[in-house]
């Protein structure tokens, strides 16, 4: 044993001084081969396996010492070492080659979730960078100034309840007022002339401006009955039906039409109709006095009528502490059927932008993720280039796509928004009386945004795409992927018993109750009744009869039977999924990967033993016989996966009890003493490798290849990077036989168990009709009144021999199942289970014979 451990130890260093030499002689090195001409095991995703790989740095072959004279070659190599950089720092999984190993597949996920990682923290921190607090007071602060002060000290009516234009005059002259113009200090001390801080703290920018939009007279049709007492008629507000006319005073701009491209505005939905930039407007002034003589012209003159179907406030407003300006927009609509509705837009928006530290480090993180947006528009460039149309079939490779055409969007917007800022700001300056028209800014600024908001969104869902790679988090995405048709039929049943109940409450509830004034308004508040966020009262009120009957169908239809249908659906495909997904082969994780990773490094350092130690170790303590339980017990204590274990314990159970005998214990023993043994010659005799390719594989990938592949993938010390050497021939050959022995003798053992039954089967026809025929005969001799005694004789005779045969075969079955061989294929006589012989038969027919005969005798 130590004279060929020996000699073994010297011919693999006669093999690696050999490949020294070669490696050391200049242009002597073959070109390293592809990825895909390396030996190793085809990976799948239905035999994946748990193969090692080396990284992709290793392909790229040896680094040779080139002497000064040969600058073409180090050209040569320099190309392509930046071809493999280039490659590693775009590879992803869809450029891998298809029979990657496992492992080298998942260092490649590994390797892009770090990088989507560091871009989503740069994501994330720009979008909430941008957002605190001190936004959402703001906005507070400045609602509650204008939307909640009452109109007088004797009433209660506040802007949001308005209800009469003379309201809207009260409001103007004094909530309006008294919030734009803070020139007092609450001592009676004048503040800075000819400006105004709102909250003492807010700039008013510029003046502010006042705008309405009219329909003309005659704009409806008036029924001919009724023209005799109806002489005006105004319809909705639209385009068409805008009025463009002069009116009242016709001087100034608040008694002329101007349109939208001179007013610079744009088009503004509200909650009656969709209004243009254009109108008859009114820029107020700097200071009180003159803006509340300006308003009580207008009120004088009046300058809301009939035809009026809105008005604007519209102001701007800067905070230097928190370096926010604020849009506000307060809208006032006059419908049709008389009365008015109010809303209001309130947008903080940071349009001054490089200020502090903190916005300097934000501009840091804006060029990283546009290097990132690069980044990742080339990388799916490549991929499309890969894959072509079938990179689109993926659902995480549109999403991709969209990722980057919505952070391209953001971009653009960003710099609009940037650039144009600086304009407006310089026209300020110049003339302080003039409106600051920053509405078109707010309007880009939240779409900027939204479309952040939904960026931010799609990154996060694309998490799944890495952490679908563990199988427990798979589970939902299998799921969903499964019912898919499921909940598609059940949506179609859903929607249609659902949109029939919408238009039901539409037309029996729409003109009563506001959460049903509108289809939408329907379909939204069913939702929230199947959350549970109704008021029964309203849909009582409204209807005594229908109302109860409504409510009481649809939440028993929707919520107690449809509402759990889904979930039964939902359900019942987890459960199969859950129970597939415990039958399927282990694969390697990333947490395993991790893990590896994680235990090479502590073996390294020396704060943990290595696989070899553990194993020896659990030998030891267990003595003569060493279960899997006890073994799995104490290799798992250790740090080891189950698939490690199982694929150890596997390869040297040969005889499958799940328990370890004396000869297998022996072996494993010898196994774990050469690999230490090949593992000191490794570290002692060879330099430190250069390329992973050209020298032996250490002792951690040798353990993985027989541990983590069960014994089916070996990859052994000594083999060359074009082919495979003598010694893992020998060894895979070993294997095979092995393997084919343990098939041919399963397939024999199943051929004989077919027989036994099919012969089973036979005789046990056989007997039956036998039998039959013997109760026919007694049946045949009780009616015809014969004697029994002598047909009981023969009967008793007859069973106690079939007795005798059925004991008889069972002992030859028994004595069959000892020897190990089939008597029934070896051409000897077969057990009970086989074809009766002869003898067997003609007694079976004898004896029905006789009792036949004595029939007729007697």
């Amino acid at each position: 044993m130590a004279g060929g451990g020996g000699g073994g130890r010297r011919g693999r260093e006669q093999l690696e001084l050999e490949r020294l030499g070669q490696a050391a002689r200049p242009g002597s090195c073959p070109p390293s081969p592809p990825l895909s001409a390396c030996s190793r095991q085809a990976w799948s995703r239905d035999n994946p396996g748990f193969e090692p790989e080396e990284d992709a740095a290793a392909a790229a072959g040896p680094v040779l010492e080139m002497d000064s004279n040969m600058t073409e070659f180090e050209f040569g190599s320099f190309l392509l070492l930046l071809t493999t950089f280039l490659i590693g720092l775009w590879g992803t999984r869809l450029m891998e080659e298809s029979n990657t190993s496992r492992e080298r597949y998942l260092k490649s996920v590994l390797r892009e979730l770090v990088t989507y990682m560091v871009f989503l923290v740069v994501l994330c921190v720009l979008t909430y960078g941008t957002v605190s607090s001190s936004v959402y007071y703001y906005t507070r602060v400045m609602s509650q100034l204008f939307l909640e002060t009452p109109v007088s000290k004797t009433e209660r009516t506040d802007f949001k309840t308005l209800s009469t234009m003379d309201d809207f005059w009260k409001f103007t002259e004094g909530p309006l007022l008294d919030g734009l113009y803070w020139e007092m200090w609450y001592n009676n001390k004048t503040m800075a002339e000819n400006k105004s801080f709102i909250y003492y703290e807010n700039l008013l920018l510029g003046v502010p401006r006042i705008r309405q939009l009219k329909v003309r007279n005659g704009s409806c049709s008036i029924p001919e009955d009724l023209k005799d007492e109806i002489k005006d008629c105004y319809d909705v507000y639209s385009v068409a039906n805008e009025d463009t006319a002069p009116f009242g005073l016709r001087n100034g701009t608040a008694w002329t039409y101007t349109n939208e491209k001179d007013l610079n505005g744009s088009s503004h939905w509200g909650l009656i109709a969709t209004y243009s930039g254009a109108g008859y407007y009114q820029d107020l002034s700097r200071t009180r006095e003159v803006t509340a003589l300006q308003i009580a012209s207008l009120k004088k003159n009046l300058w809301l009528d009939r035809g009026t179907r809105a008005a604007f406030i519209d102001f701007s407003v800067y905070n230097a502490n928190i370096n926010l300006f604020c849009v506000v927009r307060l809208l006032v609509e006059f419908p049709a059927t008389g009365g008015l509705v109010t809303s209001w837009q309130f947008q903080p928006v940071r349009l001054i932008h490089y200020i502090s530290t903190f916005d300097f480090f934000l501009a840091a993180c804006e060029m990283s993720f546009c290097l990132f947006v690069l980044y990742y528009m080339v990388e799916e460039v490549l991929e499309i280039r890969i894959h072509r149309l079938r990179y689109f079939r993926s659902l995480w490779n549109c999403l991709d796509i969209l990722i980057i055409v919505l952070s391209v969007v953001a971009i653009g917007i960003s710099i609009y928004r940037t650039s144009t800022v600086d304009m407006l700001l310089k026209k300020l300056l110049e003339d302080q009386n003039s409106f600051p028209n920053f509405e078109p800014l707010a309007y880009w600024q939240m779409q900027f945004n939204n479309i952040a908001a939904v960026t931010v969104f799609f990154v996060w869902i694309k998490l799944f795409k890495f952490v679908n790679f563990n199988r427990t988090m798979s589970q939902l995405s299998t799921t969903m992927s499964r019912c898919v048709k499921d909940v598609i039929g059940f949506a179609i049943m859903f929607f249609i018993i659902f949109l029939a109940y919408a238009q039901l409450a539409y037309l029996v509830f729409g003109t009563q109750i506001d959460d049903f004034s509108t289809f939408q308004d329907c379909i939204f508040t069913q939702f929230r009744i199947i959350l549970g966020d109704f008021n029964f009262t309203e849909v009582e009120e409204a209807n005594r009869i229908l109302g109860p009957i409504y409510f009481t169908t649809f939440v028993f239809f929707m919520f107690f039977i449809l509402l759990n249908m889904f979930l039964a659906i939902i359900n019942d495909t987890y459960s199969e999924v859950k129970s597939d997904m415990a039958q399927q082969k282990a694969e390697m994780e990333l947490s395993d990967l991790i893990r590896k990773g994680y235990n090479k490094a502590m073996i390294k350092l020396k704060l943990k033993k290595t696989t070899v130690d553990d194993i020896s170790e659990s030998l030891r303590q267990g003595g003569g016989k060493l279960n899997f339980d006890e073994l799995r017990q104490d290799l798992k204590g250790k740090g080891h996966t189950d698939a490690e274990i199982e694929a150890i314990f596997t390869k040297y159970d040969q005889d499958g009890d799940q328990e370890l005998t004396e000869h297998e214990h022996q072996q494993m023993r010898d196994d774990l003493e050469k690999e230490r043994e090949d593992l000191d010659l490794d570290r002692s005799s060879l330099p430190r490798p250069l390329s992973s390719r050209s020298f032996p594989r250490s002792l951690d990938d040798s353990e993985e290849d027989e541990d983590e592949d069960s014994g089916h993938s070996s990859r052994r010390r000594g083999s060359s990077s074009s082919g495979v050497s003598y010694e893992e021939f020998q060894v895979l050959m070993r294997r095979v036989d092995r393997m084919e022995h343990s098939i041919g003798s399963i397939v024999s053992k199943i051929d004989a168990v077919i027989v036994k039954l099919e012969a089973m089967e036979r005789a046990k026809l056989k007997r039956r009709d036998v039998l039959g025929r013997l109760l026919d005969g007694v049946t045949e001799d009780e009616r015809l009144g014969r004697d029994s005694e002598i047909h009981r004789e023969q009967m008793e005779r007859l069973v106690r021999e079939e007795l005798e045969r059925w004991e008889s075969d069972d002992t030859a079955s028994q004595m069959s199942h000892r020897l190990g061989t089939p008597l029934g294929l070896q051409g000897q006589p077969r057990s009970r289970s086989s074809r009766p012989s002869s003898s067997q038969s003609d007694g079976l027919d004898a004896a029905a014979a006789a009792n036949g005969g004595n029939n007729i005798h007697v």
